[in-house]
């Protein structure tokens, strides 16, 4: 089971670093969610977040060049797996690029088909460090 959903989350990560829609949100319920920290709301389906994808694309030239996952941890919790990472994207909007380092928690689940499909994805700022 971890082996899959290992697989499951490295198909996703793969999709989104060469920004191929179709196969980054095939990875995705329907009914997932998705909380940004540099959106002002909770995406409440994975067709809100196509849209908004769409939107940063067709507003902003937004496109991944690249992405790199690192710290991956999978916590197993009956038949839910929690799959935490930091990760180091490469983003396009227009002419301007920029690396994020973010971390990320993606919650996978099985589907009527038994597949595995992410139903939740939290992405967060990174923290400083306080001394």
């Amino acid at each position: 089971m971890e082996d899959e959903i290992l697989g499951a989350a490295r198909r996703l990560i793969d999709a989104f670093a060469r920004h191929d829609r179709d196969a980054y949100f095939a990875a995705f319920a329907p009914e997932a969610t998705f909380i940004f920290h540099n959106l002002d709301r909770t995406l409440k389906s994975r067709a809100e977040y196509e849209a908004e994808w769409a939107l940063w694309e067709s507003r902003d030239g937004f496109r991944v060049r690249g992405c790199r996952s690192s710290e991956q941890r999978l916590q197993m919790v009956g038949e839910t797996g929690i799959f935490t990472h930091a990760v180091s994207t490469d983003v396009a909007f227009g002419d301007d690029e920029a690396t994020t380092q973010e971390r990320e928690t993606i919650v996978f689940a099985r589907d009527a088909a038994g597949a595995w499909k992410a139903v939740h994805e939290h992405l967060s700022a990174p923290t400083t460090p306080t001394s």
